[in-house]
């Protein structure tokens, strides 16, 4: 942790061997400790251990890699984000993916919300169910700002069995994209019973409308 501190590259290859520790907290904390180095090669470091069999080392390598900011992160964090068995990985792996931006993540975030706009018919995945996973989708959605989320965004501010606070990102993400094709969806949600929810999308359409 003193050595992540340091916010220097030659404390962070000091840490390196530290991600091969046989202790997973000591693995889980050298995340972020290499940070400093370039981010290229700190997201080459970290790779590996998102198939760490310790759940909490693949959740903190995911934070990791969304601060590397590293496109090189996309795919494998796209694949943790579906595929993984721990609801906490698949979280982090959203909000990694917000936070590099890659537009090639668009797609599989876009499934976690909506997987009937976009999932093959016979897909044998599991819809999400997780609050935290589908929550973490729908900001990350909005942090990457490509109109291909949108429908996926619709859908779930839409979706009256999603929770609450699920429904208000899509909300907050829909004016961050700027789509008018929420304006409906979005006018709906305006005078909804959940003040907070009318007043997300209150604000995403004066967005829409500047």
């Amino acid at each position: 942790m003193r050595l992540g501190a340091m916010h220097r590259a030659a404390a962070s290859r000091v840490a390196l061997p530290l991600l091969s520790d046989p202790s997973p907290i000591v693995r889980a904390t050298a995340t972020k400790a290499i940070l400093s180095l370039d981010a290229e090669e700190s997201a080459a470091a970290l790779l590996p251990l998102l198939n760490d069999k310790d759940e909490f080392v693949r959740r903190e390598t995911a934070y990791a890699l969304g601060l590397t900011h590293s496109r090189s992160a996309t795919t494998a964090l796209t694949d943790h984000l579906l595929n993984d068995k721990e609801a906490g990985v698949r979280g982090a792996a959203a909000v990694a993916l917000g936070r590099i931006g890659d537009e090639n993540a668009v797609i599989a975030l876009a499934s976690v919300l909506a997987p009937q706009l976009s999932a093959p018919a016979k897909s044998k995945r599991k819809p999400e169910t997780n609050e935290f996973v589908l929550r973490a989708a729908a900001v990350a959605l909005g942090e990457i700002k490509n109109r291909a989320g949108t429908p996926a965004l619709i859908a779930a501010l839409n979706n009256e069995k999603f929770p609450q606070d699920v429904r208000r990102e899509a909300a907050r993400s829909l004016g961050l994209i700027g789509d008018p094709a929420a304006i409906p969806a979005l006018k709906t949600a305006s005078i909804s019973e959940d003040p907070f929810l009318a007043d997300l999308a209150f604000q995403a359409l004066r967005k829409l409308s500047r």
